[in-house]
């Protein structure tokens, strides 16, 4: 029998702290196993309640990546709780050759959303935009844009017993130094909120969804993680240097980058249409 009493939830909880989980991925697990618990009753008796569980999350119609993260979650915490045998396969997905069209944020669209919140005066949000676009950063290390860092043209970021220095453009430091003049901002996080506090993922998440309806830009492409694809694919078009490019972007397999560098649909149809194959 596995517990999925709030007890054990919240000892779980602590498990994933204690790991350097980040938080945002702490309360993503926490959420799935709050589901899992309500769909089995509070407790885990035999591995039929798992595969059901898994064909519930089936029938939403999730793609089969997300299905797949919220198994990852669960089998963590089966591992955790002493149920290894326990853990449940993952959907098999095809690998793409090409990124999604729909989803992918191109430089125009970029542009739009930049100048956008310039003309709606809202300097901080071009900042920010372009800071995460420039530098391939993670929106949960944003806080380690602070104006030391800016004068030192590098942020260091910790994670999992680990130091990534994440590099500054010159350019950058400067419009950020001058607009933490402005804002009389001294030391600490550039990106803050009216009280001090650095903006969260859910504040900058809301800022960019209404800068992408002002700017004409569709919703669907306008997140955080985008701007980190496109760094990725700029910086490839130009160096094509991946092993590089996956030290930038602090990835630990090449094999995650190739996931930032894949051409679009229809740029990867303008390649083999240009091979002299056909007679």
């Amino acid at each position: 029998m596995i517990s999925l009493h709030p007890d054990a939830l919240a000892a779980y909880r602590r498990h994933l702290v204690q790991g350097e989980r980040a938080p945002a991925t702490v309360e993503k697990y926490m959420g799935i196993l709050g589901r899992l618990a309500a769909f089995c009753g509070g407790a885990v008796g035999e591995k039929a309640q798992l595969v059901a569980f898994k064909q519930a999350l089936q029938r939403e119609n999730y793609a089969p990546a997300t299905v797949n993260a919220m198994l990852a979650a669960v089998n963590g915490y089966l591992r955790w709780a002493g149920a290894a045998e326990w853990t449940l396969g993952f959907l098999r997905v095809q690998k793409r050759g090409f990124a999604r069209e729909e989803r992918e944020l191109t430089r125009r669209e970029y542009e739009k959303l930049v100048r956008s919140a310039e003309s709606a005066c809202d300097r901080r949000l071009s900042l920010l935009v372009q800071t995460v676009c420039a530098t391939g950063i993670r929106v949960s290390e944003l806080a380690a844009v602070t104006v030391a860092a800016l004068r030192a043209g590098r942020a260091e970021v910790r994670s999992k017993g680990k130091i990534r220095l994440i590099l500054l453009p010159k350019r950058l430091c400067a419009a950020l130094l001058a607009w933490c003049r402005g804002r009389k901002i001294r030391r600490g996080p550039v990106f803050v909120t009216a009280s001090g506090k650095p903006l969260d993922r859910s504040n900058i998440w809301r800022m960019m969804k209404a800068l992408a309806e002002r700017a004409g830009v569709s919703p669907g492409k306008v997140f955080p993680h985008n701007l980190r694809h496109l760094f990725a694919r700029t910086y490839y078009k130009m160096y094509r240097d991946i092993v590089r490019l996956a030290d930038i972007l602090g990835h630990s397999s090449v094999e995650t980058t190739r996931i930032y560098t894949a051409h679009s649909c229809r740029e990867q149809r303008r390649q083999m249409d240009a091979m002299p194959l056909l007679i």
